[in-house]
């Protein structure tokens, strides 16, 4: 069995469709699917099990000797949310759970960290995964702050020589956009809500810059398109001698107006873009650019080019947002 957690969620149901594709048999979602559509993420799936993420620890004890691998997503993703107790019992707690799990059971441990791990981006992006690197970064928030904890529980763990899992490795995802993200609501990827702007009123908004050196739209992001998260995660566990956190982006910083230009590109009707003030309370934690370094993982042996920007969003586009089923 492979055990997926956050398996109803946007990264996480990409990478079911891509496991059946690779032909992985008995997959078992771990998610919480509660009252809304954001079944419709695995609805195409064959899946083994699914399980809430409360059972989840007593589910691989008792199935122990079948767990082949587990990529763990799962997590409190909405870098808005203010219940501290909540994100650090979902994002570090119960990660460090699994991972002792693992370790234990000696089985493969993937997991999602973030870019929002590196905070506002003044110590850069390098993915170095020593103590006294990752000690150097300051997250702007909850959930940046609960994934940079795992990470350094995990380097500190490593260094001093604990068991470990037998292969393990953690993915800094930078912004991710692509299906299956509709359930995110004002946390989705800027390629549907610019979508939806230019179809309702023939407008896309994006955030005035209130920064010197960047002009309005020229905003930059590290945009990457989520299958390549999942060949980065496919191929990270297939190579068992490849342990480490890892950038997850493509390595060329993007401007907002770029991806904006991308999405009208696609629409049959011309459209304005228009700028208004980016809001007083993320001001001043707005970040004007990120950019994955992303030698490591290339010196790693990942060699695979990544998507381009306008590749990506014309795939995203014509074959989901345009298309009668939006689902992977």
């Amino acid at each position: 069995m492979i055990v997926v957690t956050g398996a109803a969620g946007f990264i996480g149901s990409n990478l079911l469709a891509a496991l059946e594709a690779k032909g992985a048999k008995d997959i078992v979602a771990c998610d919480v699917l509660g009252s809304d559509e954001k079944w419709r993420n695995i609805a195409k799936r064959e899946l083994a099990h699914i399980v809430v993420p409360g059972a989840l620890l007593d589910f691989l004890r008792a199935n122990r000797s079948a767990i082949e691998g587990v990529f763990h997503l799962g997590a409190i993703s909405s870098t808005t949310e203010t219940d501290a107790d909540l994100v650090i019992e979902q994002n570090f707690r119960f990660s460090l759970a699994l991972w002792d799990w693992c370790a234990d059971a000696g089985v493969p441990f993937i997991y999602a960290s973030s870019a929002a791990t590196y905070g506002d981006g003044a110590q850069g992006f390098d993915d170095t995964d020593t103590p006294d690197a990752l000690a150097r970064l300051c997250p702007l928030n909850a959930y940046g702050w609960s994934k940079h904890l795992f990470d350094r529980r995990v380097a500190r763990l490593v260094a001093n020589g604990a068991v470990t899992p037998p292969h393990w490795a953690g993915l800094k995802f930078f912004n991710v956009y692509g299906p299956n993200e509709q359930h995110k609501g004002a946390q989705r990827s800027v390629v549907p809500q610019i979508y939806e702007q230019v179809a309702k009123t023939k407008k896309a908004r994006l955030f005035k810059s209130h920064h010197p050196d960047y002009p309005d739209g020229g905003q930059k992001r590290d945009f990457i398109w989520v299958g390549d998260c999942v060949d980065v995660m496919l191929w990270l566990a297939d190579q068992p001698h490849v342990n480490g956190i890892f950038n997850c982006g493509t390595g060329a910083a993007r401007t907002f107006l770029d991806l904006a230009n991308a999405v009208i590109a696609e629409i049959a009707h011309p459209a304005d873009i228009e700028f208004v003030p980016t809001p007083e309370n993320i001001r001043d934690k707005y970040q004007y650019f990120t950019e994955a370094r992303m030698d490591r993982l290339r010196a790693a042996g990942y060699t695979r080019p990544f998507t381009s920007l306008e590749e990506g969003v014309a795939h995203y586009m014509r074959n989901h947002l345009l298309a009668a089923d939006p689902y992977v």
